[in-house]
């Protein structure tokens, strides 16, 4: 998609290119013909297509004022031969009547011209194309074959911005994931999600200014920048109306749907990816203008930046895929992030002060979890077994929470009757009624709840604390 940018460049700078419908005729030649031997040649109408079949084309061209270096530019899905003037300027690939003749060449190609292939006048440019390799049958298979200065303009500012904004469209994504690994909230998923699908799409755009990939790969390449466009638009209308507005939140992600995948039907996949992303702005937009009317907070902005970001898809819908998408998204959801990122830093100072105040309450375990703070009375906690950085109470009644610490911070903490028994478990020794052997291991046997493993260093610790407690709970 970045023709869009540069051939509009190139057709309106240099009044000698080639237009892809413009000035060409069609030909026949003969089988093992060269560019000098064709016959029937007749103007071309509508699109360029060599697809499931051999094409030869011819031209005419002035040739350029002033003495830059010129280069004829093949840009489509086919394989290419090329002259100028009867002499052959290289091959892409290598077309040929049938896909086993065939070699598939580059989706982009250029064929220098030496300045002495070139007449004053009435320059006869010859293409030899086909195209039996492609995956996707396009609507406009060949974007362009124009004469123009060589070498070809620097896409360089353009990929920097793209890739600016893809590096934080993908910083976005890790930030709202880790977000939503601590609240398990709906709303960092989907905005994770949009982040992600919007830095895949930059890449995707931006791979052909980077890679030289075969004609074959482009039309799977246009399938996945449409695929994405849809996932981001339907993504953004979920969020929009889980926030806004959530009792419609079925009807009208279902309408997105529709509207999104009725893009399928537009011609060319620059449009279909357009009116996807239109499709989901536009009704994100109007239900950020009901949230407004309903005076929720926050939507005066959203429908603001919304606003804006659709009224550039509108007006620069050229721009919209190749560069303002990956720079309206990122816009949009890096102040979103920091806005999460704040809010869970209050969120901590909270549970912190409610720790702290519960502190002074040596009967119960303020635990701390993803749900909140809770407070877990000793008398109903049977053993505290460590995960990594987390432990779990396991209680009275079969419940079980996990509770953000470290089991040596708790053993010191705890009062006398909670002993550690294993290097992974804190048992109360309220809830035992007693051990046995089973071979080499020892078990401490609970009053509820599984048994628990006794370390062989820590038996004795054990034996003496339950022959304090309760002697009649020995084993005979």
């Amino acid at each position: 998609m970045w023709r869009l940018l540069v051939f509009v460049i190139l057709l309106t700078a240099v009044p000698t290119a080639l237009r892809a419908q413009e000035g060409w005729e069609s030909c026949r030649a003969a089988s093992g013909a060269t560019a000098t031997a064709l016959t029937d040649c007749r103007p071309v109408e509508g699109v360029i297509d060599p697809q499931g079949r051999e094409l030869w084309l011819r031209s005419t061209v002035q040739r350029p004022t002033g003495h830059e270096p010129q280069a004829l530019y093949v840009v489509g899905v086919a394989s290419s031969e090329v002259w100028l003037n009867g002499r052959r300027l290289g091959a892409n690939g290598q077309p040929g009547a049938s896909a086993s003749e065939e070699i598939a060449g580059r989706y982009e190609a250029a064929f220098p011209i030496p300045d002495s292939l070139w007449r004053e006048a009435d320059n006869e440019v010859v293409v030899r194309m086909s195209s039996f390799h492609g995956q996707v049958r396009l609507d406009g298979p060949v974007a362009g074959l124009l004469v123009a200065p060589w070498p070809w303009p620097s896409r360089a500012p353009l990929l920097a911005l793209a890739f600016v904004a893809a590096g934080s469209l993908f910083a976005a994504a890790f930030g709202f994931g880790v977000i939503h690994g601590l609240r398990r909230t709906s709303s960092s998923l989907m905005l994770g999600g949009l982040a992600a699908v919007a830095g895949l799409q930059a890449v995707l755009e931006s791979l052909r200014a980077l890679v030289p990939y075969a004609y074959p790969v482009h039309g799977w390449r246009l399938v996945g920048i449409w695929v994405l466009a849809a996932v981001f638009s339907i993504l953004l209308v979920s969020w929009a109306v889980s926030r806004f507005w959530p009792q419609a939140r079925r009807p009208v992600v279902a309408v997105a749907g529709v509207a999104v995948l009725a893009t399928v039907l537009a011609e060319g996949f620059d449009a279909k990816t357009v009116l996807a992303l239109v499709a989901g702005l536009a009704i994100s937009v109007v239900v950020a203008g009901v949230a407004v009317w309903r005076q929720r907070p926050g939507a005066r902005l959203t429908l603001a930046y919304l606003g804006l970001f659709l009224a550039v898809a509108l007006v620069f819908p050229a721009w919209l895929t190749d560069l303002s998408y990956f720079l309206f998204a990122a816009g949009f959801l890096l102040p979103l992030l920091m806005i999460e990122v704040v809010r869970l830093g209050r969120e901590d100072q909270g549970r912190e002060a409610a720790l702290t105040r519960a502190a002074a309450r040596p009967n119960c375990l303020t635990v701390a979890s993803a749900r909140g703070v809770e407070r877990a009375p000793l008398a109903d906690i049977i053993a505290i077994v460590g995960a990594d950085d987390y432990v779990e109470l396991r209680l009275t009644g079969g419940r079980r929470l996990l509770h953000a610490a470290r089991l040596d911070r708790l053993e010191a903490e705890l009062p006398a009757n909670f002993l550690r028994v294993h290097r992974s478990v804190i048992a109360n020794l309220d809830q035992v009624r007693g051990f046995e052997r089973d071979g080499a291991r020892t078990r401490l046997l609970m009053l509820e709840g599984d048994d628990l493993p006794i370390s062989r260093n820590r038996m004795g610790a054990v034996r003496e604390a339950l022959e304090d407690v309760a002697p009649s709970q020995a084993p005979e």
